[in-house]
């Protein structure tokens, strides 16, 4: 399994091995509370994974992506997500 830069990655998700392959998952990419990832999958960059998704197949850059099984919801990305670094704990 390989995570990419600035990844937001919440509790209760798992992801897993199938088939013997695991996923590959881009930079700065959100994946909210219980989602599931599994299998030889390539998630791109600036994605969005809604809660609760289950996620078996690839998901292009750029998007968010939600339900059982996860499918593109909206062409929004993961910007406003993602915190990079220590810009939030440093805010006053």
């Amino acid at each position: 399994m390989r995570v990419g830069k600035n990844c937001r990655i919440h509790s209760a998700v798992n992801i897993g091995v199938f088939n013997e392959k695991c996923p590959i998952i881009g930079d700065n990419v959100y994946i909210a509370p219980g989602a599931k990832l599994f299998g030889g999958i390539i998630i791109g960059n600036n994605v969005t994974i809604g809660a609760n998704a289950v996620v078996n197949k690839d998901v292009p850059s750029n998007v968010t992506v939600g339900g059982i099984p996860a499918k593109i919801i909206s062409e929004n990305n993961s910007s406003g997500l993602i915190v990079k670094g220590y810009e939030r704990a440093c805010r006053k």
